[in-house]
């Protein structure tokens, strides 16, 4: 499952407080009986739940302890804050500004490359630097570009699916 997609069951009797209030008023509108995974807006914040019980009355947050333990934590406090009534923070799951323009750098170098573009013309286009042929190999751009495709690359051979586990950086 998605680090940010936080999984919910009924808590067990013995560990949930009987004076805390019921969550049943945050799931209204919901179809009865609902199972499975769910978006829940609450206060401009989406959050993307898992539900393994139909039962609302008392939750539990399922947090395995795998690598992604730490994506999942922020996650389930993001939807605990949003409950409570507070200020939900950042979404651990979000793509940086930075992350995002490199993406876009990446396909938009792949679909240069496809087209049959050298590296260098692709460069030019995306930096809007012209660098002459003779200085190509000791340039700048020239390395720069060779990590952008093999960046690329990479995320055609599947590593596209690292996206989903964003920020895990393990490999």
């Amino acid at each position: 499952m998605l680090p940010g997609v936080i999984a919910l069951m009924e808590a067990p009797t013995c560990l949930a407080d009987p004076d805390h209030p019921s969550f049943t008023s945050v799931f209204i509108g919901l179809p009865a009986g609902q199972v499975g995974e769910l978006l829940l807006e609450r206060s401009g914040v989406v959050l993307r739940l898992h539900l393994v019980t139909s039962e609302i009355e008392a939750l539990s947050v399922v947090l395995p302890l795998d690598a992604l333990f730490e994506v999942r934590v922020q996650a389930a406090l993001r939807l605990w804050r949003v409950l409570m009534g507070r200020r939900s923070g950042p979404d651990p799951a979000t793509l940086s500004p930075d992350r995002v323009s490199r993406l876009i750098l990446a396909l938009r170098t792949l679909d240069g490359l496809e087209d049959g573009v050298s590296q260098r013309g692709v460069a030019g286009v995306l930096f809007g630097q012209k660098v002459s042929a003779r200085d190509w190999l000791s340039h700048d751009l020239h390395f720069r570009m060779k990590r952008l495709v093999h960046f690329a690359r990479g995320l055609t051979e599947g590593g596209y699916r690292r996206l989903l586990l964003y920020p895990f950086r393990g490999r």
